[in-house]
């Protein structure tokens, strides 16, 4: 009996935002006809910030409104961007318009992936699925070829170097040696860890992961304070018009 009577009141809230963005709307439609489109764009944004932000106070159906709306509108945006940036460009022009006939084959083993659907014609689809699989076991043995050997060539510099002056310490260049070997000797499991030498070892660079995880976890958090700032700025500057003293 709550939970109905807590879903009628929810829903009357629902409905009277609704009623006072479209009265807000109307009134700013007679009264600034040459901006009321990007006001009208301005107050559709706010509404909907607000409606997100009702989930700080609890769960409620205005909140789930907006998220199945937001969901919509991020699905549809990511065809649109698919289709625009990789459809079209990547697929249609080559083969239609560059006369490139062998892109023909990327049609066909997309639609082979259907065949899923179909428990007697399944095999064609595993062969799709075969084929995009060693595909994408090639590009990944080619990326780390590209990418992680030369981390790792990087990642091995000189600690000490010598010039007209004497032996000079590289500070960054140690700390990272330091760094490396600790972690890797964390995740060396071929010796018990139970040597002073190599225990000691795991346990610094267990610290040191901690604290790359910390720094990853903060600018993690820091983003999303930015995100709120961002979101803020826009209710008091773009929408409520309560522009800073200068």
């Amino acid at each position: 009996m709550n939970e109905q009577v807590n879903r009628s009141i929810w829903g009357r809230v629902l409905w009277a935002l609704l009623l006072i963005a479209a009265m807000v709307y109307i009134t700013i439609a007679i009264v600034d006809v040459h901006h009321h489109h990007d006001r009208l764009i301005i107050w559709i944004a706010a509404t909907c910030t607000l409606a997100i932000y009702t989930i700080l106070y609890r769960e409620n159906p205005v909140f789930r409104l907006f998220e199945h709306l937001f969901l919509g509108v991020a699905t549809g945006y990511g065809v649109q961007v698919i289709i625009t940036t990789i459809i079209v460009p990547k697929w249609w022009n080559p083969l239609f318009h560059d006369r490139q006939w062998y892109w023909i084959f990327a049609l066909l083993i997309g639609v082979m992936f259907y065949f899923v659907f179909s428990k007697r014609l399944t095999w064609i689809a595993r062969w799709a699925m075969g084929l995009v699989i060693g595909a994408t076991a090639g590009l990944g043995i080619m990326g780390f070829v590209t990418e992680f050997i030369p981390q790792m060539k990087s990642a091995i510099k000189p600690v000490v170097q010598f010039n007209h002056s004497g032996v000079v310490w590289n500070l960054n260049n140690l700390l990272m040696f330091i760094t490396l070997i600790t972690v890797m000797s964390y995740f060396f499991f071929s010796i018990e860890h139970k040597r002073p030498a190599l225990a000691g070892s795991a346990k610094l660079g267990r610290w040191l992961l901690m604290i790359a995880f910390g720094a990853i976890f903060g600018n993690t958090v820091m983003a999303r304070v930015s995100l709120f700032i961002d979101r803020m700025q826009f209710l008091l500057v773009d929408w409520l018009k309560l522009h800073p003293p200068m």
